[in-house]
Parts: C-alpha cells; sequence; structure tokens
C-alpha cells in the first residue's frame, strides 16, 4: 500500500457506477468523520493508476481536497500469481481481470439482515452511515383507505390511480443528478 498524490491517479472513464448528489454528500461525511477507513479499504489501481476500485471515494476525497490518497495496486505480479491457481481453461488477462474486479467490488452479493439491524443499531446511525433504511417519520402518506376496508370495496382502476398519483409525486422530489464526462471527466448536473 502506498499514498499517492490524487492528481497523479486516473478516474476510470468506463465506472458503471454513478453517486447521487445526498449519497455523494454522506460519503463526504463518513469521510470526515472516520478518515482511518481510507487507510482500510484504500483505492484499488490497475498498473497505470487508473481506479478500478474506489472511483466514487477518490472523487470524495478530491472534492474534499486530500492531495494524497492511500493506493494498492493490483500489480500484473499479483495476478501472474493467482492466474497460477486457477485452471487453465479458466484463465484472464491482466485486462480482464480488472474488468472483472470493478464488476465485482461494486456488486452486493449479501442482503441486509433488516432484523438485525431493526434490533440492534439505530436507524438516524444507519441512514447517516450510508444504508437505505425506511423511516416512517419523513413520509409524509395519508392513506385514503381505514383499516377496516375490505378488499372488495377497492377497484383496480382505483388501486392504479393511486399508485400513478404517488409515483407521480415521487418524481417530483427527485433531485439532480450529478453525471461524469467518460470522455473528459468534466461533471455537470442534469434534472431527472
Amino acid at each position: 500500500m502506498k499514498e499517492l498524490k490524487i492528481k497523479s491517479l486516473k478516474p476510470n472513464k468506463n465506472n458503471p457506477r454513478v453517486i447521487r448528489d445526498e449519497k455523494f454528500e454522506k460519503l463526504k461525511e463518513s469521510i470526515i468523520d472516520f478518515p482511518q477507513m481510507m487507510e482500510l479499504r484504500p483505492i484499488v489501481l490497475d498498473e497505470k493508476n487508473v481506479v478500478i476500485g474506489g472511483n466514487m471515494r477518490l472523487k470524495a476525497c478530491t472534492d474534499l481536497g486530500w492531495e494524497v490518497i492511500p493506493t494498492i495496486v493490483f500489480g500484473l505480479k499479483e495476478w501472474e500469481k493467482g492466474e497460477n491457481k486457477v485452471p487453465i481453461e479458466k484463465r484472464k488477462s491482466y485486462k480482464e481481470r480488472c474488468e472483472e474486479f470493478v464488476i465485482k467490488d461494486n456488486s452486493g452479493f449479501g442482503e441486509w439482515d433488516w432484523d438485525v439491524l431493526a434490533n440492534t443499531y439505530d436507524t438516524k446511525a444507519l441512514d447517516y452511515w450510508g444504508v437505505d433504511v425506511w423511516q416512517a417519520e419523513e413520509i409524509d402518506y395519508e392513506p385514503t383507505l381505514s383499516p377496516t376496508t375490505d378488499y372488495s370495496d377497492v377497484t383496480r382502476e382505483e388501486i392504479e390511480r393511486e399508485a400513478k398519483k404517488l409515483a407521480d409525486e415521487m418524481i417530483k422530489e427527485m433531485k439532480n443528478v450529478s453525471v461524469m464526462c467518460p470522455e473528459c471527466n468534466a461533471e455537470f448536473d442534469v434534472q431527472v
């Protein structure tokens, strides 16, 4: 692991992940609150200093004014060592392994155990740490049916109308989305 100047790193122009305004602010707050996490999860680079793991964290640290950042290189030597353990028919090139890393590093194979989260952690802390949790106090929704309403009292059209109304209101609440140009890395906001 080495600390490198942020200016020497190249964001991955083919990074398939984006981060929205609110989440980006939460990411920056989490780095400010717990900067040691960057040492525990350094930015992963290829041999040409292109980020293959941690593009959003790099963006956040850049925005926070960091000049150096912990990095680790997935180099050719490490790749060659690992490939010798892979059956010949499944071996891949260094480039293919880097592309695979980009996706696997961002894939969520597991899922949250909501029961453990609800009974062990504070909901506001989880939200602050970046876990998408449903918080009833934030919802401004008044159901139009009483608890004693029978399903036979409601038509499919009424359900669809209410669902569309709710979807339209959710769309109105959406904010601008930050987008990075894959060619020049320029950032700009678009209205969703």
